[in-house]
């Protein structure tokens, strides 16, 4: 069992608008009010009578808090963010730091609940976060998207308030603040910082991260090199458009040009450029379930959980049993993921794929150009791979969505995802920013070479003004799947006088939602707590229960063999299921009946026998 000290907290922080950077690209317009003051009223309450907040609909509305969803934050204005919303909201978000990066950066929860109906840990939560890769950087946008989300709509919307009574959120915008930042502060393809940033001899020649890509043209982007080689190169230029190479094939007469690879020098003199970047760990190869060493699966670490921020991360969850939906973001591709991560692992069970897939099919609808896809099936082979063990080693019904399809760049079905197409989009509704024409460089290796390519900030990622659309579909299936968080209701008794002061207590329980109260992987593994039943009242001898197997035929009954006064249920109750119990009871006076569990609100109903 991970141990579940963890690193310093700060309990209940709402963090003040000082103790965070301040985002000067935010405007100074729909700050808090003033105590006092009328919060988010409508730009135009009188040619809009319907209730405030931010749901989505454009007329006659204004948030809270303004935030530009036009744009990608570095890590420190991704908190400032968080900040300006627990200013406004303290008694419903507040911050941890559950630990600090490879180098030294903090690593900060933030909890969404409203302490008015309960505390975290007696409601079932979600776990939301983001960034593990530091090149995914809209992940971190989507976590905190979700909480603007859920703030501004908390008091108007009757889904969003009902929600927040009895459920709370986790949401962890980075895992990897130390590549999310390499990213923004420096020069870097779409592809660079995935990994964390510990220095790593990635060509084990003693030397570490000492011959990364190099900005030769001070773009601010690491593009790519060409040189011309007349009849010896392997490529050819478009001969519609001379910035797109094209590859000739191994029949095909040599062509003029050949392709250098990434923008940079032989930083160490060894003969090759390149070929020791920054960091060279990955945080989703390192975690328990299906993990393997490094020969097998590079950037897994020594053994699981080796790398601190996913230590971190993994002591936080654990120590948190009521966590019982969990959504990781990552980029690109469009896709909806579930485990298993290999396909040794087998099949899960058939009952919690049920649940799975009715929550892939409605993102599949929320999301367009997405697919609710299996990793190992439909993408590849992950070891060690968080959502796997969240599921596998955890129970809870977890899943990764890889943000953003290139295909949304025009739903077009004549407009692809090509060099060309890319090139047209840029060159038509970007003005052409995206792309640095080719320019020429005296390389000290090469000689004269020409150097170009997309920005970092295409291709992986959404253009400024279809950011926002893809942060609230993927925002709002988070919301749908902490929505499908099991809730159990009690119905009324059926009471049957068997005679001489002996009753029949009939009692139905229902699980409203999609998720189970214990997923089938954790019944089989037995992980967590099951399910309780208990039965009590003063006076109130309890001879016998079990579960009811015959709807017809109430003396049908699968008997608990100890202690019938408390059921306990190791599969608890289905997703959209139900569970009959009977007891068989001597006496009278006042009774409760009490359902516990680790990821539901706990329920209770109180009757009476013989009044």
């Amino acid at each position: 069992m991970i141990a579940t000290a963890l690193f310093s907290t700060i309990g209940a922080l709402a963090w003040p608008a000082s103790a965070l950077p301040v985002v000067n690209s935010t405007p100074p317009a729909n700050e808090p009010p003033a105590a006092g003051a009328s919060a988010g009223a409508p730009v135009s309450a009188a040619q809009d009578s319907r209730p405030a907040g931010f749901p989505g609909l454009a007329a006659g509305r204004a948030p809270q808090v303004e935030i530009p969803w036009n744009r990608l934050y570095g890590p420190d204005e991704i908190d400032a963010h968080f900040a300006r919303l627990a200013a406004r909201w303290p008694n419903l978000l507040s911050a941890e730091v559950i630990g600090t990066s490879s180098l030294g950066r903090t690593l900060r929860v933030w909890t969404l609940n409203d302490p008015a109906t309960g505390q975290v840990s007696s409601k079932p939560t979600m776990w939301i976060d983001g960034n593990v890769h530091g090149n995914e950087v809209q992940a971190s946008e989507t976590v905190l998207y979700t909480a603007w989300y859920l703030l501004e709509n908390r008091d108007s919307n009757e889904r969003v308030h009902a929600l927040l009574e009895r459920a709370s959120f986790h949401l962890m915008p980075s895992i990897n603040p130390d590549g999310r930042g390499a990213w923004f502060e420096g020069p870097a393809t779409a592809s660079m910082f995935r990994s964390g940033q510990l220095p790593t001899d990635d060509d084990l020649d003693g030397l570490f991260d000492e011959d990364p890509p190099n900005d030769l043209d001070g773009d601010g982007n690491i593009t790519s090199m060409r040189k011309f080689a007349p009849g010896r190169g392997n490529y050819r230029l478009d001969p519609n458009d001379p910035r797109i190479m094209v590859r000739l094939g191994p029949d095909e007469e040599p062509g003029d040009w050949l392709m250098l690879g990434r923008e940079g020098i032989d930083d160490d003199g060894d003969g090759r450029a390149n070929e020791d970047d920054a960091g060279g760990y990955d945080m989703n190869r390192a975690w328990p379930s299906g993990w393997q060493p490094e020969h097998v699966q590079g950037g897994a670490g020594a053994y699981p959980l080796f790398w601190p921020e996913t230590r971190s991360v993994a002591e936080y969850i654990a120590a948190r049993p009521n966590i019982a939906a969990a959504q990781s973001f990552h980029n690109s591709g469009g896709m909806i993921l579930r485990g298993p991560g290999f396909e040794d692992y087998g099949n899960y069970p058939r009952s919690d794929v049920a649940v799975y897939d009715a929550l892939g099919a409605d993102g599949e609808k929320m999301l367009p150009f997405y697919n609710y896809w299996i990793i190992w099936r439909d993408l590849y082979s992950v070891f060690g791979g968080f959502v796997n063990w969240t599921y596998e080693g955890l129970g809870i019904i977890s899943f990764t969505n890889e943000l953003w399809a290139g295909e949304r760049n025009s739903p077009d079905e004549r407009l692809g995802n090509s060099t060309e197409d890319r090139h047209f989009f840029d060159d038509t509704l970007l003005m052409g920013a995206g792309f640095t024409d080719w320019t020429p460089y005296d390389h000290p290796l090469y000689g004269e070479v020409e150097i170009g390519g997309f920005a970092k900030d295409v291709g992986r990622v959404p253009p400024s003004f279809l950011i926002e659309e893809e942060l609230h579909r993927n925002a709002l299936f988070c919301i749908r799947h902490a929505e499908a968080m099991p809730r159990v209701t009690i119905d009324e008794p059926e009471l049957t006088d068997l005679g001489d002061g002996i009753w029949a207590v009939d009692l139905r329980f229902r699980n409203e939602a999609v998720i189970p109260t214990r997923s089938a992987m954790a019944a089989q593994k037995h992980v967590g707590l099951p399910d309780v039943i208990e039965f009590a009242g003063a006076g109130i001898e309890v001879l016998a229960a079990g579960r009811r197997t015959d709807r017809w035929r109430p003396e049908r009954l699968d008997l608990v063999e100890h202690s019938p006064e408390r059921v306990v249920r190791e599969d608890g109750i289905d997703g959209k299921g139900e569970l009959e119990l009977r007891w068989i009871v001597r006496g009278s006076g006042p009774v409760e009946v009490r359902y516990t569990g680790e990821k539901i609100v706990d329920v209770s109903r109180e009757f009476s026998l013989g009044d």
